[in-house]
């Protein structure tokens, strides 16, 4: 069975970094460069996980994460928010839009790829 995740990040670097760590274990990679264009394929398709940035223009990760909760087929699916707004209050504000973990960049991809499958247990 194939795991859905949906990457969610303005630097394309990232997205390809993360795309490429996780399609070779068998995870199927859906990359988003804005929130928009995330919140569209999340209204279309069910992901197993969203791995989600805060900083990105026109519609911050907060926000992303709440409009995504609304979204009836990703209320439960595990948001991990991976970001360099790393603050307590950053933490908090993820939290509380509905993110399930709130991790700082740059992140291990050893420690990156046991997130995700701990997220889908």
């Amino acid at each position: 069975m194939t795991r859905n995740i949906l990457v969610v990040d303005d630097d394309e670097l990232v997205l390809l970094a993360i795309q490429e760590l996780l399609t070779p274990l068998g995870f199927s990679v859906t990359v988003a460069s804005n929130g928009a264009d995330a919140l569209r394929k999340a209204a279309s398709q069910k992901f197993e996980v969203v791995i989600l940035d805060v900083i990105m223009p026109e519609m911050d990760g907060f926000e992303v994460c709440r409009k995504m909760r609304q979204l009836e087929n990703h209320h439960e699916t595990p948001i991990l928010m991976l970001t360099a707004k790393s603050g307590e209050e950053d933490k908090q504000r993820g939290m509380e839009a509905g993110a399930n973990l709130y991790l700082p960049k740059p992140i291990a991809p050893k420690r990156l790829i046991s997130l995700v499958e701990e997220a889908l247990k």
